[in-house]
């Protein structure tokens, strides 16, 4: 139900002509001819104002995957439900925050890795992670996503 807040916006967007769901996943669409888009959601933000987004090791390697088989077209759409927004990252940026997260673990592989969305009132998403073995202190100094990228990222815009 909440994919089709995506997949709709993405269907009105000028230079959309197809959308097709990759076989393999349960998460991700195949834009045109070689856009990919990985859909997740949360309903609300819970503590520090923050959506939540986990990603499982097998999530992490499906994603992985998909950035061989279409490089630098792949894209996570994270959906903001309570606040009808959605952030959208590259594959290449999400990698970076795992890798930052990793290395914060002393290159510990996690079972899952937890992306952190907050939306101030009238502001640009703020992308970020927790330290590792703490609550409420960030990673690194939050990623800036303006509220207007999506679809238009998806298309080169």
């Amino acid at each position: 139900m909440y994919q089709g807040a995506a997949l709709a916006q993405i269907a009105e967007h000028s230079q959309f002509t197809a959308i097709n769901r990759i076989p393999s996943s349960r998460s991700a669409f195949l834009i045109n001819d070689g856009i990919v888009i990985y859909i997740k959601y949360a309903t609300e933000p819970v503590q520090y104002d923050d959506y939540i987004f986990t990603f499982t090791r097998s999530q992490k390697s499906e994603i992985e995957l998909l950035s061989t088989q279409h490089p630098e077209r792949v894209f996570i759409a994270l959906i903001c439900v309570e606040d009808r927004q959605i952030c959208c990252i590259s594959y290449d940026e999400l990698a970076e925050w795992f890798e930052k997260r990793r290395a914060a673990l002393e290159d510990v592989e996690e079972e899952t890795s937890t992306v952190l969305v907050k939306l101030p009132e009238g502001q640009s998403f703020r992308l970020n992670m927790n330290m590792p073995g703490t609550r409420g202190q960030y990673l690194d100094e939050a990623q800036i996503i303006s509220r207007s990228d999506f679809p238009d990222i998806l298309f080169g815009h």
